[in-house]
């Protein structure tokens, strides 16, 4: 069992009078997490699970009232909704139980599209949940789990295939498991929860993202690949964000004249995913991209560990560029990624302007010391 570092925070907020948000992407292990936490042999009149997924706990939460409540109670003492944002209005009805029971029952909602829970719960819930994240597992979690040794010697098996919890525990049907989890079922949420009809598009930006990971991503291009307009391409993108398939990092920018403002770059959340977009899966040395899907893994790792402070790239006219830049409790810390141990300068002119306190370069013979710290 991979130990998750989530386990003793959230274990920490149960029975607190608050209700217990968890967010993540659909398999990456919130449904097994909880299960450590609360124990899936409790007896039934204990412990209530509801699955969001299906028509019949959808059905219990058709109407919004104390009334209507009552008969899901029970004697219960923690109910658990998993995908909680197939639920209409679950915000509001979190929000009643909350409000009626909340000192008695604890209650759990786990979602896998952050765009449409969030939005749901957010404002009913204020002042009334914690909220929490949980990725696939972390090099952190990882090397707690298998030891640093075991997990060095797995680097080409993370940067081709992921850290998805059934490919690690599984790894000899990794090809298999993650080229399932990049179809249909990772992006129902999008599909279901949205307005979106051109599935085909849909596929088309995801593989044009993969293709330019570590690139400037500029959205008139990729509308132009794709044949939509830009404003619909940036909606595509947005919703595949708020679903925790994708991330952007920003350009980190304080007004000097020749810095770039506005640009942003767009990495996978797991490589695996990404690889199975485009069908490869081909040994590291038999690639050209192998330098770029480094770099996705080690930014997909920072915003792991640092996922509530500021992450950024920085770039001028001049091509002068740092991979990623941290900004963390007034701290500025720059990171330039190499997956060869080659010789990385901080560029002078943004040396001279931002003094950054820490400067590193991440290569393979040093990264978990830098994502485990």
């Amino acid at each position: 069992m991979i130990k998750r570092y989530l386990e003793s925070v959230i274990q920490s907020r149960i029975g607190k009078g608050k209700a217990i948000v968890l967010y993540g992407a659909r398999q990456v292990g919130k449904t097994t997490l909880l299960e450590q936490i609360f124990g899936k042999d409790i007896p039934n009149d204990k412990i209530l699970w509801l699955d969001g997924d299906n028509q019949s706990a959808r059905d219990m939460f058709k109407v919004a009232s104390i009334e209507a409540f009552k008969p899901l109670l029970g004697k219960y003492h923690t109910i658990i909704i998993d995908e909680a944002q197939r639920i209409t209005d679950i915000g509001l009805k979190l929000k009643i139980l909350q409000d009626n029971y909340g000192k008695d029952i604890q209650f759990v909602a786990t979602g896998s599209s952050s765009f449409e829970l969030a939005n749901q719960i957010n404002e009913p819930l204020t002042g009334r949940k914690v909220t929490f994240w949980l990725s696939a597992p972390s090099a952190q979690e990882l090397v707690d789990t298998y030891g640093i040794v075991a997990e060095k010697s797995n680097l080409d098996q993370r940067l081709i295939f992921g850290s998805y919890p059934e490919v690690v525990i599984d790894p000899e049907n990794a090809r298999e498991t993650i080229s399932d989890l990049a179809g249909d079922s990772l992006f129902r949420d999008v599909l279901n929860l949205s307005e979106i009809i051109k599935t085909d598009k849909l596929a088309s930006i995801l593989k044009a993202l993969a293709l330019q990971i570590g690139n400037q991503v500029s959205m008139t291009e990729i509308a132009g690949l794709v044949g939509i307009d830009r404003k619909t391409v940036e909606k595509y993108i947005s919703l595949l964000e708020q679903s925790f398939i994708i991330f952007r990092l920003p350009s980190y920018s304080r007004n000097l004249r020749n810095e770039l403002k506005f640009s942003q770059k767009i990495y996978f959340y797991d490589t695996g995913i990404r690889n199975a977009l485009i069908n490869d899966f081909r040994p590291l040395d038999l690639r050209n991209d192998t330098g770029s899907v480094f770099e996705n893994y080690i930014v997909s790792e920072l915003k792991k560990k640092y996922h509530k402070d500021n992450l950024y790239f920085w770039r001028n006219t001049d091509q002068q560029e740092i991979d990623v830049i941290l900004e963390k409790d007034g701290v500025l810390s720059a990171f330039e990624i190499k997956l060869t141990n080659k010789s990385a300068k901080l560029p002078n002119s943004f040396a001279t302007a931002y003094s950054p306190d820490n400067f590193t370069v991440i290569t393979k013979d040093n990264y978990l010391e830098v994502l485990t710290d």
